[in-house]
């Protein structure tokens, strides 16, 4: 019975955020290239206060003024890559998922593939030592 209640309870906590998630506000594009430009960058910039969403799927309050500020920017005729440099200005090399490549982000691309590379010189040692202690 206890557990019947748990599961009850579980499935309905888990529904109803679902039903209480807020969805991003509709804006009044002129065309449909306005609003694919606006989706495109709203997934290319990150979220500065959830830091791994991005601005289209981030709720937070900063994340939906700086929708409504991608928006006013991109009514303005600015180009991508004017609305990219802005944000960066503004909140560095991080607001993109995509930083660009330079001698302060060379960790950041070049991390996961150093670490890649210990792992699989670890795993090589740790395995040609286990062959040395099996054949003696």
């Amino acid at each position: 019975m206890k557990l019947r209640f748990l599961c009850w309870a579980w499935c309905v906590w888990i529904l109803s955020g679902h039903v209480l998630a807020s969805a991003i506000e509709p804006l009044p594009f002129r065309s449909e290239l306005e609003e694919i430009r606006f989706k495109s960058l709203a997934e290319e910039i990150r979220c500065t206060v959830c830091q791994n969403q991005s601005l289209a799927d981030s709720d937070a309050p900063l994340a939906q003024d700086l929708r409504q500020e991608l928006f006013a920017m991109i009514q303005d005729g600015r180009s991508d890559q004017e609305i990219r440099n802005f944000m960066v200005e503004r909140y560095g090399d991080f607001v993109l998922y995509k930083p660009p490549l330079a001698s302060h982000t060379l960790l950041l691309w070049g991390g996961p593939g150093v670490l890649l590379l210990i792992g699989l010189v670890a795993s090589w040692r740790v395995v040609r030592q286990r062959r040395r202690l099996l054949q003696s």
